[in-house]
């Protein structure tokens, strides 16, 4: 048979129970200590937050500029690029760019690690430059599919390379931690 709600809480009232010693300070530290987390992922979630707009916005003027027609008394010439092969191609270097420029701004700039960015931001602008030469290679001899590959190639180089440093700059980070660990005992 259910009991009442009512001769539940009397009972309840009628033995009260005593709190461990300590219990009060204990769940005070815990909320405080929840309380510092709580402030750590909001700001946290801030700076991707704002990353991704970075990437999104930076990458939104890209694609819109590339595709442009040139209007001359002689010749109109429009200019070809991977985007206008097919809608799958497009999101193939839609995806790429996007990861290309959201692993550029998440990269973390000191001067121990300056001399290894430059070396493979050089490697990175020097596949840049290959890309806009396939680019154009495409509008002046038309779409085939070498070139097409040889472009979606070049992407996934660059993103290799950028999670190679991204690879290589925590390796340094971390081994620059265990040194400092190291000398402090």
């Amino acid at each position: 048979m259910p009991k009442d709600l009512r001769d539940i809480l009397k009972e309840a009232q009628s033995n009260p129970r005593e709190l461990k010693k300590g219990h009060r300070v204990k769940f005070e530290e815990r909320l405080a200590e929840l309380h510092e987390n709580k402030k750590k992922n909001s700001f946290f979630f801030l700076k991707i937050a704002a990353s991704l707009m970075l990437v999104v916005s930076v990458g939104y003027f890209t694609f819109n500029n590339n595709s442009i027609e040139v209007d001359s008394p002689i010749e109109a010439t429009k200019i070809v690029d991977l985007k206008s092969v097919s809608p799958e191609m497009k999101q193939i270097e839609d995806y790429y760019l996007t990861a290309i420029n959201y692993e550029i701004a998440s990269l973390e700039t000191t001067p121990e690690n300056q001399a290894i960015l430059d070396d493979y931001l050089d490697k990175i602008g020097k596949l840049t430059d290959d890309y806009t030469r396939l680019n154009k290679e495409i509008s002046e001899k038309g779409i085939n599919e070498k070139t097409v590959n040889a472009m979606i190639t070049n992407l996934q180089l660059r993103l290799q390379l950028l999670l190679q440093l991204k690879d290589t700059l925590y390796e340094m980070k971390t081994s620059k931690n265990k040194k400092n660990e190291n000398t402090t005992i």
